[in-house]
């Protein structure tokens, strides 16, 4: 299986959460749990996909807080032996992450800017003047250089953040196949062109979970992921 491809679990609960894995079946050995499934169930199940199905597990909090709290946050979490946790890409929250991972197997990836948001967006925040795209660059390499061992970030910013001496895992939403919806998403390529541009995993919601046909859906972003306009050219 082509685990590059990570199926966003964006469904009330749990149960919807493992009627769509049973559609998808070997078809998809990634998912990502979040914050909205959270009160559903979403740690039971990450867990029970992870121990009973073999699936890898993005759990999806983008945490921030004091580095206390968040360490404490983090190591209760590593527990239950998952892939992938987000963080905020603050260094301050990435080290105390990292100190609550302590040797476990779960690795932290740094949020940069999130996809959703624009130059706009940022102004709104009070978030300093400057291009989206170097600010995004920035903080990535900064969460790098203080041990996170990926970041999210748009495609768009995929290709400058590979380029980084100390470059590591990058994880991009934002994907969505020709012709699909854009929903809230508004920095977003292609599958083929996020792994052209050097992505490690691309997380697809909504054009997964809502087709007719889910592992249809998925098959065919795996298709597209594997095609030649998908080559990295340092691979």
């Amino acid at each position: 299986m082509d685990d590059r491809l990570i199926v966003a679990m964006d469904v009330p609960n749990a149960v919807a959460g493992l009627e769509l894995a049973g559609k998808l079946g070997d078809s998809v050995s990634f998912y990502k749990i979040g914050l909205g499934m959270l009160t559903g169930g979403g740690l039971a199940l990450a867990n029970e996909l992870k121990q009973e199905h073999g699936k890898r597990i993005f759990l999806d909090m983008k945490l921030f807080d004091i580095g206390a709290t968040v360490e404490a946050a983090v190591r209760g979490l590593a527990q239950f032996d998952l892939d992938f946790l987000t963080v905020h890409g603050d260094p301050n929250v990435i080290r105390a992450a990292k100190e609550g991972a302590g040797g476990s197997g779960l690795k932290i990836l740094g949020v940069t800017i999130l996809t959703s948001l624009e130059r706009a967006d940022l102004d709104a925040a009070m978030i300093r003047p400057g291009d989206l795209h170097e600010i995004t660059v920035e903080r990535a390499a900064r969460a790098f250089e203080a041990g996170a061992d990926g970041i999210i970030c748009s495609p768009r910013e995929a290709a400058a953040i590979r380029a980084l001496p100390d470059s590591k895992l990058i994880v991009t939403p934002g994907v969505r196949p020709a012709g699909s919806d854009l929903g809230d998403q508004k920095r977003v390529e292609t599958p083929a062109s996020a792994i052209a541009a050097g992505v490690d995993h691309i997380v697809v919601g909504r054009p997964v979970w809502k087709a007719d046909d889910p592992r249809a859906a998925a098959q065919a972003i795996l298709a597209e992921m594997a095609s030649p306009q998908a080559q990295y050219p340092n691979q």
